[in-house]
């Protein structure tokens, strides 16, 4: 048998727990040019709300009564496939549950870290890490001694984007939520600044403060009134990448607030959004240089593991809560 969390009904913001189902389905004979997956670990991101939202986005909304759609890595522990043998160890879009049956098409990497823990595959060396990096040097060109700015500074994506761009000789400022937040930016990542927006009653003033020469580099991942003060800021020349929109429950109608334009022109700045899925050809180069860091201790990762699959259908509810300290992962 297979257990596996089915999208049971369409959330119209962030997903919650009643809108997921876990079920019991007998493992179907493998047919020919499948293999059989055995997951070991699960990834739980902020982009799995907008996989489920029935308003347009990059990619077909999971269906109702189907599995949910999630990066995943583990073992082949059975195969009919030329290309994968038993006791691969492979990273894709496997889902939440135990088992998947694939022909290969949605797998994304093969893992070749031995020396590095196979949850690392979901975070600082997968879709988190690898977004971190492209999106902070394709998209953002830091260069050393400018000032980048990362909104969700003690997420998995921010603090990797935090981190590297100080191994490329920048000055770091990160937006988080709360002390413990705050403190860990500082002493773990290693931001040179790091601000409460909770705590902060002009964060626009807080950020001319702590940017004397403006902000060079923004790296994105929550949109609202904290990207709105940081668009105040902006250097001549800089560079906005958009990653996330965390703080945004619900685009639909669009919220109202206040406008970028003004902002981009006299300060003859972009913007420009990140999306992983464009930038696959990057992937390997990426993961290698991760690898590098974290093996030299120049990056350092946190993971927030959850246990078992009866913990997943809250599971993505819990980050837009501000519970997990790191990347968070469900462990089966």
């Amino acid at each position: 048998m297979n257990r596996q969390v089915r999208l049971r009904a369409r959330p119209t913001g962030i997903p919650q727990a009643e809108h997921f189902e876990i079920v019991e389905a007998p493992l179907p004979p493998l047919a020919d040019g499948h293999f059989r997956l055995r997951n070991a670990f699960l990834s739980v991101d902020p982009a799995m709300r907008g996989w489920v939202s029935a308003v347009a986005n990059y990619s077909a909304p999971v269906g109702i009564g189907e599995v949910m759609r999630s990066f995943a890595v583990g073992e082949v522990v059975e195969s009919r496939n030329k290309f994968y043998a038993v006791g691969d160890r492979l990273v894709g879009m496997f889902g939440w549950q135990h088992y998947a049956d694939s022909d290969g098409a949605d797998v994304t990497r093969r893992v070749r870290e031995a020396d590095i823990p196979l949850s690392a595959q979901l975070g600082v060396l997968g879709l988190n890490g690898v977004t971190a990096l492209l999106g902070l040097t394709r998209l953002g060109d830091p260069r050393a001694g400018e000032t980048v700015v990362v909104s969700t500074a003690a997420g998995s994506v921010g603090a990797t984007v935090g981190q590297i761009a100080k191994i490329l000789g920048c000055r770091t400022v990160g937006i988080t939520g709360g002390p413990t937040k705050v403190a860990l930016c500082r002493e773990e990542f290693g931001y040179d600044e790091a601000l409460d927006y909770r705590a902060e009653t002009d964060l626009a003033g807080a950020i001319a403060r702590a940017c004397p020469k403006g902000v060079d580099v923004y790296f994105d991942n929550t949109a609202g009134a904290v990207s709105d003060a940081v668009m105040q800021n902006l250097a001549v020349g800089a560079r906005v990448v958009i990653c996330g929109t965390a703080s945004i429950s619900s685009w639909d109608p669009p919220p109202m607030g206040p406008r970028v334009e003004r902002h981009l022109l006299v300060k003859r700045a972009r913007m420009q959004g990140f999306l992983y899925f464009d930038h696959l050809d990057g992937q390997e180069d990426a993961i290698d240089r991760l690898a590098g860091w974290l093996r030299e201790g120049k990056l350092v990762h946190r993971e927030d593991v959850l246990e078992g699959l009866d913990a997943a259908p809250d599971a993505i509810a819990g980050l837009y809560r501000g519970e997990n300290l790191g990347k968070r992962v469900i462990r089966l």
